[in-house]
């Protein structure tokens, strides 16, 4: 089994940036031969890596330090007002966990969710074959939880379980219900599910603050934020003097 020390690491090429426009961006990669098991996913989580399908990344950019991994301790989490009120919005809502597999009522959410609302994103167009690639044929600890209300699936969390946490992958949901948050929703489920499994952290990934889609993690509060290879929180961020936040205009 790999570790940290015999892991190797690739560079892609420079490439357009998915996330900022007329932006480059270089990305490095686990060698894909290594394998992966929770304690190595949880050390490379704690490094800032991210997973997508079978691959484990991070940026890895010369002149621009814009994509931030974020995670909540979620044992001092306390919801806003607003957040509150997606959760009363959502009482009725049944979450199953579910392990990974193809279900078409969970695609047919999924490609309605992509043509509707990241028709500009990599995962477009969607298939069926680029579905089961990206959340399906994931990691040995990945999970599904299906929020249904009246045996209707109105969306799909795919999050993976780690040694100190959860790590949300990704989310999708039935755009004709977007009234009800169900992005919002969906982490508020997985830091209850956390604290349930007496789990320390969610990870959330990557908050890019002029990336309308990639900002909005920052709401969950108290939150940590990776910063020069430290994990900082909110409140240590700024007592930094002379910190320029990333988080601020």
């Amino acid at each position: 089994m790999s570790n940290l020390q015999t892991l190797a690491f690739y560079a892609t090429p420079e490439h357009d940036c998915s996330y900022l426009e007329g932006q480059k961006a270089v990305t490095m990669f686990v060698d894909p031969k290594a394998k992966v098991d929770i304690e190595l996913y949880t050390e490379l989580s704690r490094f800032g890596f991210r997973r997508s399908g079978s691959h484990y990344y991070r940026p890895h950019c010369d002149q621009c330090q814009a994509c931030i991994p974020i995670r909540l301790p979620v044992s001092s989490f306390k919801a806003s007002r607003s957040q509150k009120r997606v959760t009363r919005l959502n009482r009725a809502l049944k979450a199953q966990v579910m392990v990974p597999d193809f279900h078409e009522d969970h695609y047919l959410v999924y490609e309605k969710y992509i043509n509707q609302r990241h028709a500009d994103g990599d995962m477009y167009p969607p298939g069926r074959e680029q579905y089961r690639s990206f959340l399906i044929d994931g990691h040995a600890s990945t999970e599904f939880v299906e929020f249904s209300l009246d045996e209707k699936v109105l969306g799909v969390a795919v999050i993976d379980r780690l040694s100190d946490g959860l790590s949300a992958i990704y989310t999708f949901f039935d755009p004709d219900y977007e009234k009800l948050s169900l992005g919002t929703f969906s982490i508020l489920w997985q830091i209850q599910e956390a604290q349930r499994r007496q789990l320390p952290y969610v990870y959330l990934g990557y908050f890019i603050r002029k990336c309308a889609k990639m900002n909005y993690k920052t709401a969950f509060k108290p939150f940590e934020a990776r910063i020069n290879e430290r994990w900082l929180s909110d409140a240590q961020l700024q007592q930094i003097a002379g910190f320029a936040s990333p988080f601020e205009d």
